[in-house]
């Protein structure tokens, strides 16, 4: 179990392996679906499913950008270019235990490294995933196009 927090009067307790949680820096934080919607019309944020096959048949976040988990590692420029003008980032996968929070650690690595200046200020996790999401009844999108226009 981590918990991390997201703001002074916010805690969230998400359940990620202990390796990971080990591993997890502070720059990469966890963001929950209610503040996600709020969030989420803003132009300089970005939401990046990292799910593999599932979003083509479960729905996805309208809006979101796709960049599976098996793939990820080498396409993180793809990412930066598709994030141009984002400052957040916020990552999911159907439940934010593993790929999610990997990917997201991945991402702020390659940032680290200091490879590109992306302008990214923050990069977080969303708690539950797109499960949590969508079981909660916050608004998803079942195109099937490659990329979601986010009018769904």
């Amino acid at each position: 179990m981590f918990t991390a927090a997201i703001k002074k009067s916010t805690i969230c307790v998400c359940q990620i392996s202990p390796v990971l949680a080990a591993t997890m820096a502070k720059n990469v934080s966890f963001i929950t679906g209610s503040e996600l919607l709020s969030l989420k019309e803003r132009s300089n944020v970005a939401i990046v499913d990292v799910r593999d096959d599932e979003r083509s048949h479960d729905g996805h976040i309208a809006g979101s950008l796709h960049f599976a988990s098996d793939t990820f590692q080498d396409r993180i420029p793809n990412l930066v270019q598709a994030a141009k003008g984002k400052d957040t980032l916020v990552f999911h996968c159907a439940l934010s235990q593993v790929r999610g929070p990997k990917c997201a650690r991945r991402f702020a690595d390659y940032l680290a490294e200091g490879k590109v200046d992306a302008g990214i200020k923050n990069i977080m996790v969303l708690e539950r995933g797109y499960n949590g999401w969508e079981a909660s009844g916050k608004p998803v999108c079942r195109c099937r196009g490659s990329t979601c226009k986010g009018g769904c």
